[in-house]
């Protein structure tokens, strides 16, 4: 007896399973894929589902779906891999039934129907609230950078081709004068520099001089259209910043709203924008029309202080809780903050630290909100005015709405825990979709394109995510009822 296991010969003659349905399991996670295909209504989604009235018939979309969300599922994103999968794989094998797509047929589905995939994704949040996983009322909404099908070398900024005209100045500069220098060499002394040299710098100033057209080509197409930035390979990608402590990110900013109690992706979005400060009422108003309730509170993280944003959460009904930044340098000089200042609601006044009072004064337009100011008479006489202002009076500003504000604030103050929430609820999903995507995140370029892929990462997310909570039997049946 060896002292190893050992296997069975491969030229063994074995009775394997007369029915492909075998080998696959009750609890699967195929049967899970099988059931939701069969249960969409792809015409109403806007999948072609009737074949043309001549040629060769085409693979039901209905095909397609299983072998996306089958890849997805098991981080298998390339349509060439897919490909060979399929005719490899024995769990594709049974959910394809045999079939074969060629990677082009493969990836001209998932080209060809963004918008359908996408509402797949939706139909699947829409499933999670029939069955109760999306009761909570809180949800965290993040956004983090995804890496596009673009190289930092191929994304200009205005910047950065000022930056590259200089550096080709310069360069341009230094090999005429070694040309000068060699010409002023060959007049006094008749000497002749080595041919090879002056080849290789003269081959350099046209190189130079085609760098230099390149550059200005791309200045005149940010002229002509108004772009901030160009880039060659997908040009809707983005340089973006992502912490100081990490390089900038030429890619897509993903905005998402996760659910708090099962940690489900209720919404997401992906956008060109490099910041979030525009994004927290359209991903809270999102988060709440996919929710069971419909008063939902929001947490989100400082980089969504936007008072516009907050107010518009206000009135749409959502709470939300968001920390302000800290924008003054007024304490860092050892002066009194606005923050200082206690306002008095009744007598519309606010109190300074030495107890005078602010009386209102006017109101004046300020980067398109209305403003009131305060100020007191009594500040030239004040024994604390060096801690204040070096001007003639303090004066404090206050928006129209401020009282929003505060609103936020004081549920920030009353539980200051739920930012600790906001990070263990958002920021886990970011990271188990980009380990699945892998170093190169995206493979699709455009918007478009890059939104159905992120759809597809979503889907599988979200049902791992419900697999693991309820299982695979319980899922299909919810599907099936």
């Amino acid at each position: 007896m060896g002292q190893f296991i050992e296997g069975v010969d491969r030229r063994q003659s074995m009775l394997l399973p007369e029915c492909l349905d075998d080998y696959v399991g009750e609890d699967s996670p195929l049967r899970a894929i099988d059931a939701f295909i069969d249960m969409l209504d792809l015409a109403g989604l806007g999948f072609q589902s009737s074949p043309a009235a001549t040629g060769r018939p085409g693979y039901h979309p209905g095909l397609m779906l299983r072998i996306y969300l089958y890849g997805y599922l098991n981080q298998i994103q390339s349509s060439r891999r897919l490909e060979r999968e399929c005719g490899r794989n024995l769990e594709l094998v049974w959910l394809t039934r045999r079939l074969k797509p060629d990677f082009k047929t493969i990836a001209d589905f998932r080209k060809d129907n963004g918008l359908a995939i996408r509402k797949v994704c939706q139909q699947f949040v829409a499933l999670c609230r029939d069955i109760n996983l999306l009761d909570g009322n809180l949800v965290a909404i993040d956004g983090s950078r995804f890496k596009a099908v673009n190289s930092k070398a191929k994304n200009y900024t205005r910047g950065k081709l000022r930056q590259k005209l200089g550096e080709i100045d310069k360069a341009v500069e230094r090999y005429l004068g070694e040309l000068d220098r060699a010409d002023e060499v060959f007049e006094r002394t008749g000497t002749v520099l080595p041919e090879a040299r002056m080849e290789r710098t003269l081959r350099k100033l046209e190189h130079l001089r085609k760098e230099a057209a390149r550059y200005r080509t791309i200045e005149k197409r940010m002229d002509d259209s108004g772009e901030t930035q160009v880039s060659l390979s997908d040009p809707d990608a983005r340089s973006m910043a992502t912490t100081p402590r990490m390089p900038r990110v030429v890619g897509y900013n993903v905005q998402t709203a996760v659910e708090a109690e099962n940690h489900l992706i209720v919404a997401h979005e992906v956008t060109m924008h490099g910041y979030d400060r525009d994004a927290l009422s359209m991903m809270a108003v999102a988060a709440r029309d996919a929710m069971a309730t419909d008063r939902i509170e929001a947490i989100a993280d400082k980089g969504y202080y936007k008072s516009e944003e907050i107010l518009a959460c206000e009135e749409a009904g959502i709470a939300v809780v968001v920390p302000k930044p800290q924008t003054s340098n007024a304490g860092a000089r050892g002066r009194f903050d606005k923050a200082d200042f206690a306002y008095e609601a009744e007598n519309d006044v606010y109190i300074c630290p030495a107890g005078e009072r602010l009386i209102y004064r006017f109101t004046g337009p300020q980067d398109g909100k209305a403003i009131r100011v305060y100020w007191s008479s009594n500040c030239a006489d004040c024994v604390i005015k060096d801690k204040c202002t070096s001007s003639k009076q303090r004066r404090i500003r206050r928006w129209e709405h401020e009282e929003v504000l505060e609103r936020v604030q004081r549920r920030l103050d009353k539980d200051p825990t739920q930012l600790a929430v906001r990070s263990m609820t958002v920021e886990h999903p970011y990271g188990t979709i980009k380990s699945w995507m892998g170093a190169t995140h995206f493979k699709m370029r455009r918007l478009k394109n890059v939104a159905t892929e992120m759809a597809l990462h979503v889907l599988a997310y979200n049902m791992t995510r419900v697999m693991k909570i309820i299982g695979v039997p319980a899922l299909i049946a919810a599907m099936s009822a």
